[in-house]
């Protein structure tokens, strides 16, 4: 019996195998429970082995090149110790290429993290420098609009300036006029006292000739019925003595005397009737001249009373232009220039 028989067919192993047992049948030819690197088994390495021998012309079934396989653990047993020292010289140029890849990764990302913070530089620098440039823009633009505005203050400054002194001017001149529209005044107020006093004269002067005039008119009235009775009586008489003459003288001279006696009484009449148109003349005369008087009167408070007006709107004139004196005096006009040609002078711009 072989003393291979018995033993595990794998190379290395050679454990001894157990047996068939009591109940027989096909003995074993690898262990079933060894586990070698890899967790591969016996039978998996015995495989790989016989692939190996296959592949170096070395089958184990062939009788050119059939080996011992104590010899062949020989050989491989010379072969071990290369190949373990190549397999360690492996694992450690493996493990040199994993710790110089696993360092290029490593440099490859802080490169590309360099890279991104490098961008990230780049675009906020390119977004401060369009904030700097839209700043200046607005810097540039803002100048210009105060200096703009600065022109147009001082063009509206210089434009008050005209303004105030043209009213400074205006102020001179109305001055003047207001003190001419007071000596105006004064002389309007003398003259107004003359002429009330003139028209209170008249005005009483025609009180006294309506008076007179009354009273003149009543005794011319009394004088003229007194004359007329008087003339009547003295007709009445003389035509009574005529007629009694006439009776004395006969029939014939009755009628001249009546005759007589009438026309005398119709010139008594007349003469008294004359009389009283003569008083109703000089009367209408007396109330014309009333009429006038009063007329006059009432002209001259009407004047007066223009007069007085004139006067109320010259010194509310008068105290408009005293108002605009206070609000703009000359001194104050000449500080508020000043103040403005001050402000306005251009001053140098930092850069």
């Amino acid at each position: 019996m072989s003393e291979d028989a018995g033993r595990c067919g794998y190379s290395k192993c050679r454990a001894e195998l157990p047996g068939p047992g009591v109940q027989g049948g096909r003995p074993r030819s690898f262990c079933r429970d060894t586990r070698w690197e890899g967790g591969r088994t016996c039978a998996q390495l015995a495989r790989a082995e016989r692939e190996a021998l296959g592949a170096l012309g070395l089958d184990a079934g062939s009788s050119t090149f059939r080996l011992d396989a104590e010899r062949l653990r020989e050989h491989l047993d010379t072969i071990r110790g290369p190949v373990d020292a190549l397999t360690a010289a492996l694992h450690a140029v493996t493990t040199r290429l994993d710790e110089v890849e696993a360092a290029a990764v490593g440099a490859v990302e802080a490169a590309h993290t360099q890279v991104a913070e490098a961008e990230r530089a780049r675009v906020a620098a390119e977004e401060a420098r369009a904030t700097a440039e839209h700043r200046t823009r607005q810097s540039v633009t803002t100048a210009e609009r105060a200096a703009k505005e600065r022109a147009e203050a001082v063009e509206r400054a210089n434009a008050a300036a005209r303004q105030a002194l043209e009213a400074t001017e205006a102020l001179g001149a109305a001055r003047q006029q207001a003190q001419d529209a007071i000596a105006a005044r004064q002389a309007a107020e003398v003259q107004l006292t003359r002429e009330s006093e003139r028209a209170t004269a008249v005005e009483d002067q025609a009180r006294q000739a309506l008076a007179a005039a009354e009273h003149l008119t009543r005794e011319a009235l009394t004088t003229a019925n007194r004359e007329k009775q008087e003339a009547v009586a003295a007709a009445q008489h003389e035509a009574q003595q005529a007629v009694a003459a006439a009776e004395r003288a006969g029939q014939g001279a009755v009628a001249a005397a009546r005759a007589e006696a009438a026309e005398a009484l119709a010139a008594a009449e007349a003469d008294a009737r004359k009389t009283q148109a003569d008083v109703e003349n000089e009367l209408r005369r007396l109330a014309a001249a009333v009429e006038l008087g009063t007329a006059e009167r009432d002209a001259a408070r009407a004047g007066e009373a223009e007069r007085r007006a004139d006067l109320e709107v010259l010194r509310a004139e008068l105290a408009a232009e005293r108002t605009r004196d206070r609000r703009l005096h000359p001194d104050d006009l000449h500080a508020v220039v000043t103040a403005l040609a001050a402000s306005t002078t251009p001053t140098p711009s930092t850069p």
